[in-house]
């Protein structure tokens, strides 16, 4: 693990609507103070030892080689709409601060589904938002922002426009523009979602990979072709303008949503907790809960949630792009079925830390251990470049390479027919860059196979020049995850890949 990101840090306040339920606001997206680390976080006090208490906790986490990334809110704040509160801005300079309706000058223009959204086009605001960015890169030590519905930050007067005011000045800004920068590139107005619109400097959540893993492995995919283009680094929304394949955030889950158990154990939302009769949240789940709705003591149907985590999890870390989990996926932890927990401060929300001791999801820490193990040894599994597809050397070896069942090289017509098998091919003998000491990359090369259907599949390994032999890296079939299988295989033998599995094997030269 490389950099942590943290949940809206900013001083926030709670909805009066959940107050009168007897709830909190859990996760913060409900800001109201830029500056200022959020008091209840605090251990010690909260007189400004919450600042102290925040700087050390950085200063730990980077001699521990972690970067820190915070979640922050500068759509909206916790005014909400015309009805809310008056904490801050709407008593300095209404009209200057949010977006009000054309012609109504006490209602708000509300991009964000919050109620209000600030007019980033406004000099003030922009000013606001940029001194507190810098503050927290310079003050407080943290390595980069991940901007909650970031489209609606970059909306100039009502579209959203890439050369608004807010990117230019993230982009020429000496401090800012080094940091990392990652947009939730949507919100909930007229052409919010922007997907792969942003800008060479910034890296973009990617939901399109969220919902083709989810549907491949629950068999809900037409053809192969998107899935494709999401395993292998999402060409197809960033290879422009300079952009890299780390321009891409890949996930299944996020904080918003179902956890990865809760994704193989309900098919629908369970959010009675929240107190709206189960009406908050999204109904587009993607979601199979595996023959049972919710927990059962069924072995089999467990056992078979248990491996489409393994799935899920598997096919994320070994894709190109930079996977993001969210913490508790790696031990199997579950929300209950709540795909919104944001108002939940209690079991339901929280994090058990003992799940990798109870049985059955201990396995999976270890699976994530290893696989997390392999794309940190093997630059192959982690490109800054985009493949290209084209001959690398002599004998006709490509960067990237597609296969049917069959052992041959996929088709067009191939991508076109519904299929439940990928398998993909990550030549290692010509990376692009360089290594410190200046000399041409090279690696092992893999070749992964995707399997999503229900039963076992015969699958003829390519022969030479791919490979002369296979080891067997990963299987997710298998329940025990400490260990690489190690089964040996030749190039051109017909192999039985299980049902419902992912397989990593190795080139042996």
């Amino acid at each position: 693990m490389t950099a942590v990101e943290l949940l809206p840090v900013h001083q926030f306040a709670h909805e009066d609507h959940l107050l009168r339920r007897g709830l909190r606001n859990y996760w913060g997206y409900n800001s109201i103070g830029y500056f200022a680390p959020h008091a209840g976080y605090s251990a010690s006090g909260t007189a400004g030892q919450q600042v102290g208490e925040f700087k050390r906790m950085v200063r730990a986490l980077h001699e521990a080689g972690i970067e820190v990334v915070l979640d922050v809110v500068y759509n909206h704040t916790a005014e909400a709409g015309e009805l809310g509160p008056t904490l801050s801005l709407k008593g300095v300079d209404n009209r200057g601060y949010y977006r009000l309706r054309p012609g109504e000058a006490r209602r708000y223009a509300d991009y964000t589904g919050c109620g209000n959204t600030l007019h980033v086009v406004q000099p003030q605001v922009l000013r606001l938002i940029t001194d507190s960015l810098r503050y927290w890169v310079t003050e407080m030590g943290v390595d980069g922002f991940r901007f909650d519905l970031a489209a609606a930050l970059a909306r100039s007067m009502h579209d959203v426009d890439m050369l608004s005011p807010f990117l230019a000045v993230i982009a020429q800004d000496p401090v800012l523009r080094r940091v990392k920068l990652i947009a939730e590139p949507w919100d909930v107005g007229n052409g919010g979602y922007q997907v792969g619109a942003f800008p060479p400097l910034w890296t973009e959540w990617n939901d399109r990979y969220r919902d083709a893993v989810r549907d491949f492995w629950r068999g809900a995919l037409p053809d192969l072709r998107d899935l494709g283009y999401r395993v292998s680094g999402s060409s197809d929304l960033y290879a422009w303008g300079g952009r890299r394949p780390y321009a891409s955030v890949n996930f299944v889950t996020a904080h918003d949503g179902f956890t990865l158990r809760d994704l193989v154990s309900y098919e629908r939302k369970h959010n009675e907790a929240n107190g709206e009769g189960n009406r908050d949240g999204t109904d587009d789940n993607r979601a199979w809960n595996c023959g049972a709705e919710g927990e059962t003591d069924d072995p089999e149907v467990n056992a078979l949630r248990r491996r489409q985590i393994r799935n899920l999890l598997t096919t994320l870390l070994l894709s190109t792009g930079v996977p993001m989990l969210v913490a508790g996926d790696e031990m199997g932890r579950t929300q209950g079925g709540n795909n919104n927990a944001y108002c939940q401060d209690n079991e339901i929300g929280w994090l058990d830390w003992s799940l990798p001791d109870q049985p059955g999801p201990g396995g999976l820490l270890a699976l994530t251990s290893r696989l997390l193990a392999l794309r940190g040894a093997h630059p192959v599994l982690r490109r800054r470049a985009f493949f290209s597809g084209r001959p690398q050397t002599a004998d006709g070896l490509r960067d990237l390479a597609w296969f049917t069942t069959r052992g041959a090289e996929m088709t067009e017509q191939d991508w076109y027919a519904p299929s439940s098998t990928l398998a993909l091919f990550l030549s290692g003998r010509d990376i692009p860059g360089r290594d410190a000491r200046g000399a041409q990359v090279t690696d092992d090369s893999f070749l992964t196979i995707l399997h999503a259907a229900g039963r076992p599949t015969a699958f003829r390994l390519p022969g030479p020049p791919w490979a002369e032999e296979y080891e067997l890296v990963v299987d997710t079939s298998l329940e025990e995850q400490s260990t690489a299988p190690g089964t040996v295989y030749r190039g051109g033998e017909r192999m039985t890949v299980p049902a419902r599995s992912v397989l990593l094997l190795r080139v042996r030269d």
